[in-house]
């Protein structure tokens, strides 16, 4: 069966790093777009990132342009979030999809993760 697994999450302090993976299995993703969203407690789930497995392309929210970089590594079928200059606003549920189309519609992914939590303390 198709999975895709988060890891990474944890506990860090206001301007430190975390980098997050996504292992996918049970299918090719070579036609799929990977992305990241996350969601924080009260809130609407909201597109972070976004790679094309042909990697031509990388798409960031602009509230974390410049501190978040999100890679793909085709041969382990994984994806990464690179993470940096962390912010208490950042603390949410971070999750990870794949979809055919539409980089940040979060309606149109067709798969997606548990999640791996995220914290960010003051």
């Amino acid at each position: 069966q198709v999975q895709l697994v988060e890891s990474g999450g944890g506990l860090v302090q206001a301007g430190g790093s975390l980098r997050l993976s996504c292992a996918a299995s049970g299918r090719s993703f070579s036609g799929y777009t990977m992305g990241w969203f996350r969601q924080a407690p009260g809130k609407e789930r909201e597109f972070v990132a976004a790679i094309p497995w042909s990697a031509v392309n990388t798409y960031y929210a602009e509230s974390v342009k410049g501190r978040f970089t999100i890679s793909a590594d085709n041969a382990k079928n994984a994806v990464y979030l690179q993470m940096n200059s962390l912010k208490p606003e950042d603390t949410a549920l971070y999750y990870c999809g794949a979809t055919r189309r539409g980089e940040s519609i979060q309606r149109l992914y067709e798969y997606w993760g548990r999640g791996t939590q995220v914290t960010v303390s003051s």
